[in-house]
């Protein structure tokens, strides 16, 4: 058993989630690790590190050695590998020794950067590692029945990126993969904020703003949230409150691109398959899915039913654990 285990890792910028066959969903934690810049030593990882970001001294850093869905920083990568499955041997509750990996992977990413996720999950005593494709695990995990026939399109919307998938006998007939997600739209909230009030906010408060009254449609009930940040003018700690339609005028360009990745992907589709789309629409997974209003307004856009995945969070490790049992099926389909 020890040399059989089989786990499936979704290597997300915003957060690795680990599942095993046994225990489902075994680790969910931040990609974020704190390092000393003198030092190169590694202080803290994932939610801990996370509770460090623009808090600390001018000698540690709490970085994401993950950038739209790829590796930025290789040697960070692997030390933050290395304390996820260090962790995973802990909740497991036996040795994770040479297991078997499942690793998924934005369907853009080039050869050299698919290699640099190989190589770093196998440092970390990977017996085998295997690639797929974001879509098809979103896809999975999303309990959409991949194996048939039938059109099967899903909207994964990461922290760095967005997956487009149609999906249809276990292989990806058409799908798009842009750059942008989760943490363009707090770039987006941050940027507003300091043109519009001269106050310059942190990611963090950038992502509760976008949580808690950021919403895609431009027809919502208003709601408004009281923000602190520094005043660029003063200098000094200063409030102010914001109104979710401010913030739907700060994010809308961003949507737009998510949604031209969605036209682009149905327009290259097969004729025979886009009777499918309009019969069952498509599915929104991923922590962006999570967008107020985000369903609604797709589905006025792109006029096919719009649903959400039972869970969006953790669609990809659910689906890169199933994928375990048909990945050499899956990788015939992807040939």
């Amino acid at each position: 058993m020890l040399s059989n285990t089989e786990i499936g890792i979704d290597l997300g910028t915003a957060n690795i989630l680990v599942y095993t066959k046994e225990k489902g969903i075994v680790l969910n934690e931040p990609s974020v690790v704190a390092i000393h810049t003198e030092t190169d030593d590694v202080l803290a990882v994932g939610t801990e590190a996370k509770e460090m970001v623009g808090k600390t001294p001018g000698q540690i850093v709490a970085m994401r050695p993950l950038k739209q869905g790829v590796i930025a920083d290789y040697d960070v990568t692997s030390s933050l590998l290395k304390h996820i499955m260090k962790k995973t041997s802990k909740n497991v509750g036996f040795s994770v020794r040479k297991p078997k990996v499942i690793v998924c992977t934005p369907c853009g990413s080039t050869s050299v950067e698919r290699r640099a996720i190989r190589d770093a999950v196998m440092s970390c005593g990977a017996k085998d590692v295997h690639l797929i494709e974001e879509p098809v695990a979103s896809a999975l995990g999303s309990d959409l029945p991949v194996e048939e026939p039938t059109a099967n399109v899903i909207v994964d919307i990461g922290g760095g990126t967005t997956e487009v998938g149609i999906i249809s006998y276990g292989g990806v007939v058409s799908s798009r993969s842009i750059r942008r997600g989760g943490d363009n739209l707090d770039e987006d909230i941050i940027h507003y904020v300091r043109k519009t009030y001269n106050l310059l906010i942190g990611e963090r408060t950038a992502e509760d703003i976008k949580i808690n009254i950021g919403n895609a449609s431009p027809d919502h009930e208003e709601q408004s949230m009281e923000i602190r940040g520094r005043d660029l003018v003063t200098g000094l700690p200063q409030s102010v409150v914001l109104h979710s339609s401010e913030i739907h005028e700060a994010i809308a360009e961003s949507l737009e691109h998510i949604l031209e990745a969605i036209r682009g992907t149905l327009e290259t589709c097969p004729p025979e398959l886009s009777g499918d789309i309009v019969d069952q629409g498509i599915i929104l997974s991923g922590g962006g899915a999570l967008l107020n209003g985000l369903q609604d307004w797709l589905s006025e856009q792109i006029i096919v039913p719009v649903h959400i995945a039972p869970q969006p969070l953790e669609a990809v490790a659910i689906g890169t654990g199933r994928s375990l049992k048909m990945i050499d099926k899956l990788q015939k389909a992807s040939v």
